[in-house]
This record gives C-alpha cells, structure tokens and sequence, in this order.
C-alpha cells in the first residue's frame, strides 16, 4: 500500500475525465490534477478522493479559484476571479461566500464585511462606482438594521433600514448644513419630523458628533493583501466611527451566481430619492433670527411628499440643557414601545408569562378539536400550575422567580384562535419565541400595561380583577357573537390568563390581535366614544405616537357605498350585542394611513412598482381610467395574491367602482392588500370645520386626501354599574347629560353609532 500511495501514474475514467497524481489504492490521495470533460481543471490537494486542502479550479469560461478546499468543496479561504472581472477574496463554506471578505465587482462596486450562504449579511461597507458608501447592517444581500449612507454630494444619513431601503427613525445632514431629523418608511420620509436650517443649534449635540467624517471614508478602504481578521479589526473601528450617533435614539438584490453587484447602476443615488433634494428650507430657508433663537420647521411627510411645514422658534438655551436636549428628541423621533430586556422592570413578568403561554398551548393543543360546551365556560375550566425555578415534573426549570399560573377557560380560546387562523406554533413563537416583548405605554386612563409581540400580531394587556370578571361572564355570549358575525369589529380576544408572585401579588393578562398589524405605517389614530365632555388633547401633548379623541379629529371619510353599508350593519350587530351585556365606554380605535397622489410621483416610478404588485401593462391602463382614487387602486382580487390581517377571516367586501365584485388594493412601491371590513379599507378624508358639522365648500380650499383604514370597537370590559350610575348623577349637574361618557348602554349605543355615521357620511 505504501508503494502504491507514494505513486504518482495517470488514469483515464469511464466517463472520460482524466486524473494525473497520487494515489492512496485506487482513489486520489495527495497532490493531484483532474480534467472533466467539460473543460473544467483542477490541480491540487486530495484526501481519499476528495479534493481537500489547497488547490486551484479553472472553469472553461475562465473564472478561477485559488484557495482552500474540504470534502471535494468550496471551504476555507481563498480567492474567486470571475469572468466578468469581479474578485473575492476571503472566507467561504460548502462553496458559497461565508464569513469575512471583500468583494470588487464587475462595474467597480465593492463590498467588504461579512457574508452568509452567499450574500452580504451581519456588517459590512458598500462602496458604488461613483463614490457613493454604505456602511452598517446587512440581511441577505439587502442593507438591515442600522447603517450609515454617505452621498458624494456631501448628503449623509443615519438611520434604521430594512430591505435595502431606509425605514424607520433617522438623521439626515446635508451639505449645505441643514439637517432633518424624522422618520423614513420604505425609503421615504413618512410622517412628522424636525427641520434645522444650516448654522442652527440642533438637540443632542447633532452638529458636534457627525455620522461619517471625510476621514471615516477616506481611511477605510482596505487593502486586499491584508488578512481576514484585520480586516474584521478594521470594518468594525470604522462602523464604531459611523454609529457615533447610536446614543441619540432611544427606540431600540440577490447576487446572481456570487459576481453581480448588490445594487443596479447608480442605485445610491436612488435609495432615497429625496434626500439629496431637498424641497423646501434648505437654502432658501429664514434666515437666523438672532443668536438667542434658532428657527426649525416641524415637517410632516406622507411617502416623500411634504405635506405641512410650521416654523417654530426654539431658545438656544433650552437646547443646550442636557434634559430638555433628551426629552426633545424623544418626543420628536422615540416611539412609545421599548424592547423588555434583562433588568427592566418587567422582565421576569415577561418570562412568566411567555412559561405559562408555552406550557397551555402545549398542554391543550394535542386534545382533538371539538365544539365548545357549556362546562368549558365554567369556573372549573382552567389550568393551574407552580412554576419553581428548579423545575418540576411537569415544567421545566427557569430563570425567573417562582410563580403560580392559570388560564381561563383553554379550550374556549384555543377554539378562537382556530377561527382566525392562529396556528398554536406560530401563536407561541409570537409571544414565547427568543425575542423579547415590546412594552407599550398606556394610551388611556385605565393604567393598564401594555405589550406588543416581536411580530406585532398581538398585544398583550394586564386586567383588572373587575375586567377579567366581565370577561369571563360575557365570554358565553362573546364566543357565540364572534363564531356568528365572521366581520365583527369587536376585539380578538386568544387569551386570559393570571399570574401570581411571591406574596400573593396577581397580574391578569388577556391576549387580543393588533389590528394595527400592518407593513403601511399608520399616520393618526383616534379613540372615538361620541362623547365630547373631555374628548380633546391638549396640542403641548400631541406628536405622531398619539392616540387623540373625538374633538381632535378634523376629517371625515368617504367609502364606498357597499362597504359603508356593510361597516354600519355590522357595528350595529355588535353595538346591540354591547348594549346586551351592559357594556359602555367601549369606543372605535381608527387608524388612517395617508397615500400621497401619484401625480406628485414619477411616471415611470409609478408604474414599475405596479408591475411588481402583479398588475399586467394591458391591464394598468384599463384600471387607471376607472379609478376615482389617486393613491392607490382597487383591481380584480385574485387569490394567493394578496396580503391581508394577521387575524382576520369572513367574506371580502365588493366595490361599486369594480361592478360590486371582491378586489383588491393596490399600493403602488408597496404591495398588494386584501380589502375586508375594518382591515385595508379605501376611503377619501376630507377636511372638516373644528366644529364637525360643515365641510368646506371652496373648491380652492378643500382639503382632500386618500386614505387606508384600519378600525375597530375596544375597550368592552365595562359595565354600566352602580359606580357608572353615580359618576353619570353627578356630571350631569355640571355638564351636558348626553356630552358625558357614561350614560346607559341603551343610549350609549345610539349615541356612539350617530356619531359614526357623521364620521363616514353618505355620498351623494
């Protein structure tokens, strides 16, 4: 055997490729080169057969290989030279790019930073052509999560992306000095935000800590003689330079066979269309009023347009106060949610109730589907459990404290959330996956807590015993209104349950379905009762993360004729069911997300992005000339085509416009939507008078856009009880017996449906 494998002879395969080198028996062993018949050679090292070790592939087309092998693939380090001109040099894994290297393109693009399974993925910097840089996070070739984009014109930003484009809080510096700090969605500015004209003093020493320094850039380029782990060294320094900004937020193309750039030619300049075109107050913008006050702009933007602008006038010596610098940009850019981690308040909260959800969910979905019976309802319908930190014979060990649980009436939610489509392991993944919940502060009086899973399908809410009380004695009738009306308005309710603490401290939980569940970012929401005694917020208080109320709203919303009829036949239903159990100071949650008109938009812009929503060129034209709407358009529904609620079910609604048949809604750069009642719903707002009772008749000053909905009824776990009776007694001296919240559910119901229907008035 030592013989034969010291030998080094040639050998003709049966299917024609050709070995020449060592062999250990009667396969490859050592240093070798193999010829396939395609013209493919490699020489190198091989073990029992398979190339392993050091080698060089030279493929017929001319890319090469020079580097590490293992098991007959791809793995280790080396470098790939592509026909087109393109060089990797770095890590790879089962003959994919894997781990550390930079990567120069074929048009002169480079990318250095991590890869996985091929693509660019954790940090990495992009470089374009014409100058153009990205430096921050990846997720499958796409830029994800924090980075900072830097424009040749001298434009930087700093933000939260997603999917290669820039969505979420962010700040933007422009050359000329000025800087605008807001909120992106899809690549766009999208909501409310905060202008500085050049030479202003901004918040949190903005104009001292920048996000990228020319020296940032020019320094980082990195060799490709230097190592692997140098390079590491050397990116993660410059993105420490490029995050100097991390501490001023509070909110916690697939690469064709490994050679094609990441982005199409010129693709930087387009990432954010307007971010190097600045409209308004940039250049043009007042001048400086005096070294005492600086002059901002509060902006609002609607999918890039600029839709409000007021000027505001800040003291500079308020803005040097390290406090109020704080509470500014939270108030400005911070959302309401912060991510529950190890040490907050809430965090063995969390960890007891995601054991709990876990252990029933587990415990009751193996039990075979049946129909729900009357015993289920009952006080001996619940599952209890001790859950000691060591574990035990039926729960595992933790690193919480000790607890007791319990859950409601099991089999009655588990039959809930079968209606609505809930899988029990996408439910438990949801709330009980390895993220952790988002806590929410509280939009009303009650003091609830609030927590959001990652996914943002559910919301978890803490109860009052008196709450959890009502729950349980309506639930028969709830179960039974809900299982009756697919499209009822009312609240999704897929759980109860109660925890309780060391001594003796209980916490009651109900799981409900977000109905803001949705990819649009929601622009305004409102609490509606038909009340108006205390129905307002006060304007010091208001910014985008505000829930207002009844006197705040401004706008009324035109539907279509089917769907309007629809959405009253159904709050009627549940607001007779309401007034069945006593039920008051329920109201209607309505979120609108603005569509800004497709005139102010590019042409070609418009269109691609309809071809990407499925939508044929013979077919663009035919629905544009139908359509009364200008953000957006309803086209025939297809099946599987669409995105809808993540708990929604029951019949489609049907539109007049499309001959009173079932369609969809079409956003154009965003996607496709199912239409149902109270979810993606179409409609036009019209400004109103402040007193709601006359819209305005000047065609010159009417104010109207196209408008999403998302609505629902909430907060039904309050009865009309002996307190509510006195509370009614005494307001009554003092205010308007019908202006105030709590009045019997009999007129409460009427009250709050008339209401309504001045909110979605008929069309004529």
């Amino acid at each position: 055997m030592a013989e034969t494998s010291a030998a080094q002879r040639g050998n003709t395969l049966p299917n024609g490729d050709i070995y020449v080198g060592n062999f250990a028996g009667l396969v490859p062993h050592g240093f070798g080169k193999y010829m396939w018949t395609d013209g493919t050679l490699y020489y190198g090292e091989w073990d029992t057969s398979k190339m392993t070790g050091r080698g060089v592939i030279q493929w017929p087309s001319g890319a090469s290989y020079d580097g590490d092998l293992c098991g007959g693939f791809i793995d280790g380090t080396g470098t790939f030279k592509g026909v087109d001109g393109s060089v990797y040099k770095g890590s790879w894994r089962m003959n994919k790019k894997h781990g550390m290297g930079p990567m120069v393109y074929a048009n002169g693009d480079t990318y250095e930073g991590l890869w996985n399974e091929g693509l660019p993925d954790g940090f990495g910097k992009y470089t374009w052509v014409d100058g153009n840089i990205y430096i921050g996070g990846w997720k499958s070739g796409k830029m994800n999560g924090r980075g900072v984009m830097q424009w040749t014109n001298g434009d930087t930003l700093d933000c939260n992306w997603l999917n290669g484009l820039a969505h979420g809080n962010g700040f933007c510096k422009y050359a000329s000095g000025a800087c605008y700090i807001g909120t992106w969605d899809t690549g766009l500015k999208d909501g409310h935000g905060m202008f500085y004209q050049p030479g202003s003093k901004m918040p949190c020493n903005l104009e001292v800590s920048e996000c990228v320094t020319d020296h940032d850039i020019s320094s980082s380029s990195s060799s490709g003689n230097e190592n692997i782990n140098s390079g590491l060294l050397f990116l993660f320094q410059e993105l420490c330079n490029a995050w100097r900004l991390r501490s001023l937020f509070h909110w916690p193309r697939r690469i064709s066979n490994g050679t094609t750039p990441v982005f199409d030619d010129n693709s930087g300049n387009n990432l954010l269309q307007d971010s190097s075109t600045e409209p308004l107050a940039t250049d043009n913008c007042v001048q400086d009023s005096g070294v005492d006050k600086v002059l901002v702009y509060e902006r609002e933007y609607v999918q890039g347009v600029l839709i409000s602008e007021k000027p505001k006038c800040h003291d500079s010596g308020m803005l040097d106060s390290g406090k109020t610098q704080e509470h500014t940009w939270q108030k400005q850019s911070g959302g309401p949610m912060e991510t529950i981690f190890k040490g907050h308040r809430s965090y063995y909260l969390m960890l007891n109730l995601q054991l709990g959800i876990r252990y029933t969910v587990g415990k009751i979905t193996p039990v075979p589907l049946r129909e729900v019976r009357s015993n289920d309802f009952g006080p001996r319908a619940r599952i209890r459990m001790y859950f000691p930190t060591e574990g035990s014979q039926y729960t595992p060990p933790h690193h919480s404290v000790n607890f007791f649980w319990k859950d409601y009436c099991p089999m009655v939610f588990r039959n809930l959330r079968e209606m609505f489509h809930i899988d029990a392991a996408d439910y438990m993944m949801s709330i009980c996956g390895d993220d952790s919940l988002k806590e929410l502060s509280s939009p009303g009086k009650s003091g609830s807590i609030f927590y959001l899973s990652q996914d943002e399908r559910f919301v978890i809410k803490t109860l009052r015993k008196a709450e959890l009380k009502i729950l349980l004695k309506m639930l028969p009738k709830y179960y039974s209104h809900v299982r009756a009306y697919d499209n009822t308005l009312i609240t999704k309710f897929f759980g109860v349950h109660r925890i309780t603490l060391k001594g003796g401290r209980k916490v009651r939980f109900a799981v409900m379905g977000n109905m803001f569940c949705t990819e649009l970012r929601i622009h305004r929401k409102y609490d509606l009762k038909g009340s108006t005694q205390g129905r307002s917020t006060k304007k010091q208080n208001i910014n985008e993360n505000t829930t207002l109320k009844d006197l705040d709203l401004s706008y009324v919303f035109h539907v279509d004729k089917p769907w309007r009829d629809a959405l009253f036949r159904q709050i009627s239903l549940d607001c007779m069911f309401l007034e069945s159990q006593f039920i008051i100071d329920y109201s209607m949650l309505l979120g609108i997300h603005f569509r800004a008109p497709y005139h102010l938009k590019t042409s070609s812009s418009h269109q691609s992005s309809l071809e990407r929503c499925g939508i044929p060129d013979s077919e663009l034209l035919q629905y544009e000339e139908k359509s009364s709407w200008k953000g957006f358009l309803l086209v025939a529904h297809e099946p599987g085509t669409t995105v809808g609620g993540s708990h929604i079910r029951g019949s489609m609604v049907r539109a007049s416009e499309a001959g009173y048949e079932e369609v969809d809604l079409v956003l154009p750069g965003t996607g496709r939507f199912r239409v149902q009642l109270g979810v993606n719903m179409p409609a036009r707002a019209r400004k109103v008078h402040e007193d709601m009772n006359t819209e305005i008749e000047n065609p010159n000053t009417i104010e109207e856009y196209d408008v999403v909905l998302y609505l629902g009824i909430i907060d039904i776990l309050q009865e009309y009880n002996m307190s509510k009776r006195v509370e009614h007694a005494v307001k009554s001296l003092k205010f308007d017996p019908l202006s105030i919240s709590a009045v019997d559910p009999n007129s409460y119901s009427k009250r709050f449906v008339k209401f309504l229907e001045s909110v979605f008035p008929e069309q004529d």
